[in-house]
């Protein structure tokens, strides 16, 4: 019984052992873990300052328009320099960048009254290092392990970074209920320092072979994920079921219909949960080839989701239907990773993910302006479910024009 339990056990559990085996693999994902959950923190107590000083949904949304403008601009900036230059030097330019506007948020909230403005522009901010910070940070990760490892990495970075979506909403919403904002935004200046650390102890490759700069470098990243039609698909399947299924704008609002302010970080904290979950159980995923059908699946499961918890009147249900929604973003997000590291030439990484980068972001930053407008004119569960149910035919349709992208098998593309 028990070396059947450990059989089940070892074919589910994911492949933790390569943090133990692959050294700067393991700094870097302890170092982005930390960084990342400091980044939560804030994420969580940026909206609720704003519907504190505001009180509407509408400018709580509008976050996401700050935040897409700077990404939209610099995205496919930091993917070349991520192909030019070294990339995990990129990563802690961009991350003592990011501290920098986090400083500026602790003195805001210092004020006898924190000013509006300065959110918006920290918002952007913060969205303009992460723009520099991820495709460098996205196209370091393959070259520390062994292509046979990479759905296994991926699994690993996705369960960890996960971990910190859940604990950091939870610690921010606890935080900014009691202590107040100005301690929540110095808690992710620790985390800044712990990461760079851990960057700075990392002993990476050599940085690939340099490209040139400009805009014919950038081009000629467009045009391969142009020439790819399961690397398009991968985007626009995010962007669609994150643009409809991203509610995430209005849970300020939806937590005191649930118990307060208090709720909110729950509610942050939920889909990162189910993540974790699904993630640190995805060893089944070694046995999947068909790596696009598993993210169009996953898509149109997270609408279906979100739909329920649109529905949902109490607490517990509306949690248990953002962790079940978190669970399936994120089985989309290790299939979309496993497609993406399989089919990019090391010396296009970068570039690719910068514009892999625009794909994952738009969606959620765009969706929650929708949420926040949809909201005021239709109501907030209303705009919650109609949302999830676009995601769902979205996904259905996308993958009817994409036979490419369902037909993806890794055993036969190259």
């Amino acid at each position: 019984m028990r070396r059947r339990l450990a059989g089940v056990l070892a074919a589910v559990a994911v492949d933790a052992g390569l943090l133990r085996r692959r050294r700067e693999y393991r700094l870097l994902v302890a170092g982005q873990a930390i960084s990342d959950l400091g980044s939560m923190i804030t994420l969580v107590a940026i909206p609720v300052q704003t519907f504190q000083i505001t009180g509407s949904s509408v400018a709580v949304g509008l976050l996401g328009v700050a935040e897409f403008v700077p990404i939209l601009g610099l995205a496919l900036l930091g993917g070349a320099l991520a192909d030019a230059f070294d990339r995990r030097r990129l990563v802690m330019l961009a991350e003592a960048g990011a501290l920098v506007v986090v400083g500026g948020l602790v003195a805001n909230a210092l004020l006898p009254e924190p000013q509006l403005w300065v959110l918006y522009v920290a918002a952007a901010l913060i969205a303009a290092c992460t723009a520099i910070r991820r495709p460098p940070l996205d196209a370091l990760m393959p070259r520390l392990v062994e292509r046979d490892e990479l759905k296994s990495a991926s699994a690993l970075q996705w369960a960890v970074h996960n971990l910190a979506h859940m604990a950091g909403p939870a610690i921010g919403g606890v935080l900014i209920a009691t202590a107040g904002a100005a301690v929540t935004y110095t808690a992710d200046l620790v985390t800044f320092a712990v990461s760079l650390v851990a960057l700075a102890a990392m002993r990476t490759p050599p940085p690939p072979e340099r490209q040139a700069l400009g805009l014919r470098a950038i081009g000629e990243g467009l045009r391969y994920a142009g020439s790819r039609q399961e690397l398009i698909g991968t985007y626009v399947i995010d962007i669609n079921a994150m643009f409809f299924g991203m509610p995430m704008a209005l849970f300020p609002a939806l937590a005191e219909r649930y118990g307060g302010g208090a709720v909110v970080g729950l509610l942050y904290a939920a889909p990162s949960a189910g993540a974790v979950v699904a993630t640190l159980s995805s060893g089944w995923s070694r046995r999947v080839h068909h790596h696009g059908r598993a993210v169009v699946l996953a898509a149109a499961s997270w609408g279906v989701a979100i739909v329920g918890f649109g529905l949902a009147a109490e607490l517990w249900l509306a949690l248990l239907c953002l962790a079940a929604a978190g669970g399936f973003d994120a089985i989309s997000g290790i299939f979309r990773a496993t497609i993406w590291n399989e089919t990019i030439p090391d010396r296009l990484r970068g570039r690719l993910a910068g514009v892999e980068m625009i794909s994952w972001s738009s969606g959620p930053l765009l969706g929650n302006a929708e949420a926040g407008f949809a909201s005021a004119l239709v109501g907030l569960r209303t705009s919650v479910v109609a949302g999830g149910v676009m995601c769902v035919l979205g996904s259905v349709v996308l993958a009817a024009a994409l036979p490419r992208l369902w037909g993806y098998d890794s055993r036969v593309t190259a």
